[in-house]
């Protein structure tokens, strides 16, 4: 399997490239990965229905015992198929949707990334291996969100999907770590043989993380706000990204964990209330809503909410109702999505209440949009009634709160059918006397993948046999239970269930006939949502760069010697941490006997410093200053050569050299000489260096008293001249034993010789401009 993760890498990169080599002509070769992902997957589907379970093993980061481990079974195999089809008909779709699109081969890149990141995350067995494909997806999709990079809106939008659900990945993350400390393993197929892990003391703080990083990626209170913002991206990303795969993930993972952090109280009461509102929230907030888009992204927010719901029930009708589902909603809010990007591509609006009569001008449109509808709304015999008659068993049967996760169903099912009438019938067949004129003829590669999908939710619906033995070896592994039988079918007698879904078509035509005034009247409720998520997002995003800001400019203040007096400080506060808690006590008896064999000359010298300093302190002339610190480097030059060290000593004596004469060089170029002449800023900087001074000090005094051999000065003086061929030990360590260091310190030290030559060219250059 890693080998369809990585043709998809390669095909990702090489996607530019190609479309700059084949022009229009590159759609046909880059739709060939996903045809060959379908392809090869559904050749493992006899295996996978058989119950048989692929593991595949490789090593990535063995040092830290992470490998590469990948998984295929019931549910992840349902996923790949998924992403697999739905990349194909978006890759057709979007060839044509963005075809004059100068950025296309990028567009490729992006999308070929994302679907294959998607694939990865499904596919995943080790938890950071999953981690990873999970944090690629987001930042896959916040390239393709932000694609219309020219907009503000689409900056904005995309940054904020990427925040969201990024920090929701660092709480996911820290759940992986919780989870795989309480499990002694960090691959699904162990952790699924838990039995006793909901008894451990990180259960609690495991589940809320790993719940979190779902609740962001899949829009639930209060993160849902990111997905209706995400709209701002072209049509095809909205339905690959927003309806059948990305906000998808959360859902998988829950349902991937549910067999083992699933079944107690705090799993069931997280993620049906957090479910249960969401959904509420999305039905509501659609019902509000005129763009075609928006309603269909606060729909998705409504169905993702069931979904969770249905998790968190944990029962088997939850189970077989959250799979059968997931894939009608899918089928038909993915068409939808694409009649939507049809609808504004060739008559440029995307507002229901201005779109009139477009059945005619747009019978194949209109088709695929009704076929969608009807399955949205629940109509036998197509799927999504088989999905909302599973729903509504699973609600009923859901013990003490039936009647509360009955009602948020209920009344999605209801805004789902009224919002479906709309859309499948409403747009294109309604009676106007002003139908709404097309600037252009759709061509084949725009209408005929939405028709696909749609016919697919009418083929699944006649003939359930063609997804039911995948969908139910899905439903056995998020169950847990080998034994679990799903069967589907579209007639069970006259049921309580069947007498809601009548029910529920009986409201929704009555809400798609009072949509307007319910609307107009909803608009009062716009005002309740000031204080919303959204709303306390951008407050809090407003604050941390304002925030951030005023920390960068104290932290970053511009002075060098704010820089050096605060790594100093830091360095001086580990080293009498380290001093206090391990050094032994320096017998300062002995110590003071060293200054019996002190020379006269080194006396001279060291009060010929100490002189330089003080005159230094207290000097207002730069050129005075100059010359001062390079009597101070002369003098440590003189110590390097009566100590033993001349090749130090040369280099001290360049340094100083240099220096002297580049800053006299400088002199008139340089800013006012004011700064110490503040009292308090001198001696700051002078306290500051006395402590650093004694501090090293007392350092060099402990290693010379309780210093033993070396092991290291061993090695170097045995081998320097033995291997190296030199005499000079420090010239030896530098150039052969620290050889790559010693590259890495003059690369620097190039590169910035060239940045300062390009400053200088720079400025060469405005001074000779009239």
């Amino acid at each position: 399997m890693h080998y369809l993760l990585l043709a998809g890498l390669i095909v990702a990169f090489s996607a530019p490239l190609l479309h700059r080599l084949l022009g229009r002509h590159a759609l046909p070769v880059l739709a060939v990965l996903p045809l060959l992902l379908l392809a090869h997957l559904g050749s493992w589907l006899p295996a996978i229905l058989q119950g048989s379970v692929i593991v595949e093993h490789m090593p990535w980061v063995p040092a830290l015992g992470v490998n590469l481990q990948l998984r295929l079974d019931g549910l992840s195999l349902f996923f790949a198929l998924l992403i697999a089809l739905f990349g194909l008909l978006i890759f057709i779709y979007a060839g044509t949707y963005l075809k004059a699109h100068p950025l296309l081969g990028r567009f490729y890149l992006y999308l070929t990334l994302f679907m294959t990141a998607m694939l990865g995350l499904v596919l995943s067995d080790n938890l950071f291996c999953f981690f990873a494909f999970w944090e690629l997806t987001s930042i896959s999709s916040y390239l393709l969100i932000g694609f219309s990079q020219e907009k503000e809106e689409s900056r904005k939008s995309a940054w904020q999907a990427l925040l969201v659900t990024s920090l929701g990945g660092l709480a996911l993350l820290a759940g992986f770590l919780l989870l795989g400390s309480a499990a002694a393993s960090d691959t699904f197929t162990d952790l699924l043989r838990q039995q006793a892990l909901s008894r451990h003391p990180l259960y609690v703080p495991a589940v809320l993380l790993i719940c979190l990083g779902c609740f962001t990626k899949s829009a639930q209170f209060p993160f849902h706000f990111w997905l209706p913002n995400a709209m701002v991206a072209p049509t095809p990303i909205s339905a690959y990204l927003h309806a059948a795969t990305m906000v998808k993930a959360g859902i998988y993972l829950l349902a991937r964990l549910s067999p083992v952090l699933g079944d107690t109280q705090v799993w069931q009461l997280l993620l049906t209330s957090v479910g249960g509102l969401t959904a509420l929230l999305g039905t509501v907030l659609a019902l509000q809503q005129r763009d075609l888009k928006a309603i269909l992204a606060y729909t998705t927010i409504s169905a993702l909410g069931l979904m969770v719901t249905m998790i968190g029930l944990g029962t088997e009708p939850a189970f077989k109702g959250l799979l059968v589902f997931l894939l009608a909603h899918a089928l038909y809010k993915g068409t939808l999505f694409l009649v939507a990007g049809v609808l504004d591509h060739s008559t440029g609006i995307r507002q229901y209440d201005a779109l009139r009569r477009l059945g005619p001008p747009l019978p194949l449109v209109a088709t695929a949009a009704a076929l969608a509808a009807l399955s949205m709304a629940g109509f036998m015999p197509f799927f999504g009634f088989m999905g909302k008659e599973i729903l509504y068993e699973a609600a009923l049967g859901a013990g003490h709160y039936a009647g509360l996760i009955f009602g948020f169903t209920l009344l999605a099912g209801v805004a789902f059918a009224g919002i479906g009438m709309l859309l499948g019938y409403g747009l294109f067949w309604e009676k106007s006397t002003s139908p709404t004129p097309l600037q252009h003829k759709p061509s084949p590669g725009l209408t005929w993948p939405p028709f696909l999908l749609g016919c697919l939710g009418l083929a699944f619906g006649f003939v359930p046999a063609l997804v039911a033995p995948l969908l139910e070896q899905a439903a056995r592994n998020v169950a847990g239970h080998p034994d679990l039988e799903l069967k589907l079918a579209l007639w069970h007698g006259f049921t309580p269930v069947l007498a809601w879904s009548a029910f529920t078509l009986v409201l929704g035509y009555g809400l798609y006939r009072w949509l307007s005034p319910i609307q107009s009247h909803a608009a009062r409720l716009q005002q309740r949502y000031r204080w919303g998520p959204a709303y306390l997002y951008q407050k809090g995003f407003t604050a941390f760069l304002s925030g951030a800001k005023a920390f960068t400019s104290f932290i970053q203040n511009g002075y060098l010697r704010s820089y050096t007096v605060t790594l100093l400080l830091a360095f001086c506060g580990l080293l009498c941490y380290t001093l206090w808690q391990h050094a032994p006590p320096l017998d300062l008896g002995a110590r003071l006997d060293l200054l019996r064999q002190v020379q006269a000359y080194e006396v001279v010298v060291v009060l010929l410093v100490i002189a330089a300093l003080i005159y230094l302190l207290g000097t207002r002339s730069r050129l005075t200053s100059i010359v001062v610190m390079g009597l101070v480097g002369y003098s440590a030059a003189l110590f390097y050569i009566l100590f033993g060290a001349p090749d130090v000593a040369a280099t001290q004596l360049l340094i100083e050299t240099l220096t002297v004469v580049i800053f006299v060089f400088l002199l008139h170029k340089l800013p006012a000489f004011v700064y110490l002449s503040h009292q308090f800023r001198k001696f700051k900087f002078i306290a500051v260096s006395v402590l650093f001074g004694t501090l090293m000090t007392y350092v060099l005094l402990l290693v010379q008293e309780h210093a033993t051999t070396s092991e290291l000065k061993q090695f170097y003086g045995h081998n320097s001249y033995a291997q190296a061929h030199g005499l000079n030990i420090v010239n030896v360590i530098l150039v052969d034993f620290r050889a790559l260091d010693t590259l890495g310190e003059i690369t620097v030290l190039a590169v910035a010789a060239l940045g300062i030559f390009a400053l200088l060219e720079v400025k060469h250059e405005e001074n000779d401009k009239p």
